[in-house]
């Protein structure tokens, strides 16, 4: 049922490690083909070696203004059912000592790319009858997030846009999931962190929750603890009171000096 709506081909943008590489995994486990993008080639045709299914690997920077046309190029001969965008780039620390340029290359791989995806495949979906589109979106979409302010307003950009085009589809047979995850345990975060967050999940488990979920829409905040804290903060906290535990957490991601 799952690959005769999505399959036969996936593409999975952010495909090397953590969230994406568990993508890959299920995806390919539920019968899809799948085809990786990232930009260490090394590691996705170590990741494709371990996948049953059929693979194709693409190593691409998605900061390239011409991304989106190239991954266009790359899949023009095949039947994509399913889009899964998990690519990011989150500059920590407080935002006037970042670079403006890693600040705008954050907009390019978490804003722009994901936009002319979507604005590419949409059409091919609609015209199959079937299909699907998931964004990796982020409990930081839900306010303002100090100390990661640039990755949360584009993970906000990610949620909004999941929500418009999940109605716009409706009806289409094309199904659209913006994917809100909380701490989850992929090589980056553990890097930045001296112990485990509250609630912080393994990559098999938000991925799971996303692709059950997927046909049911527009939103999903894996874990009962996640979905439980963004319900208070959001509906009995002050929004001034959630920034500032936001803040409190995100505060802590910061790297070393």
């Amino acid at each position: 049922m799952f690959a005769s709506r999505y399959g036969p081909w996936a593409v999975v943008a952010g495909a090397s490690e953590g969230m994406g590489a568990e993508f890959a995994r299920q995806l390919s486990a539920r019968g899809l083909k799948v085809v990786l993008i990232a930009r260490r080639e090394q590691v996705l045709t170590e990741l494709a070696r371990t996948l049953p299914g059929e693979t194709r690997c693409l190593a691409l920077d998605l900061a390239q203004p011409d991304a989106a046309a190239q991954i266009a190029a790359a899949t023009a001969e095949l039947d994509v059912g399913l889009l899964v965008y998990n690519a990011a780039l989150s500059p920590i620390g407080p935002f006037a000592e970042q670079s403006l340029e890693e600040n705008l290359r954050a907009l390019d791989v978490n804003v722009r790319t994901p936009t002319a995806l979507a604005h590419h495949f949409v059409p091919r979906l609609i015209k199959r009858g079937r299909g699907g589109l998931v964004l990796l979106s982020s409990l930081t979409a839900f306010q303002g997030s100090p100390f990661v302010a640039t990755y949360g307003a584009t993970k906000s950009y990610n949620l909004a846009l999941a929500e418009g085009l999940w109605a716009e589809l409706r009806g289409t047979g094309v199904d659209v999931l913006s994917v809100c995850a909380g701490a989850t345990a992929t090589p980056n975060l553990l890097k930045a962190i001296t112990k485990p967050p509250p609630g912080m999940q393994q990559p098999a488990e938000v991925v799971r929750e996303a692709l059950d979920g997927l046909a049911r829409g527009p939103v999903l905040i894996p874990g009962a603890f996640n979905r439980f804290a963004s319900f208070f903060m959001r509906r009995v906290l002050s929004r001034r009171t959630t920034i500032q535990i936001m803040g409190d957490q995100t505060r802590k991601l910061q790297l070393p000096s």
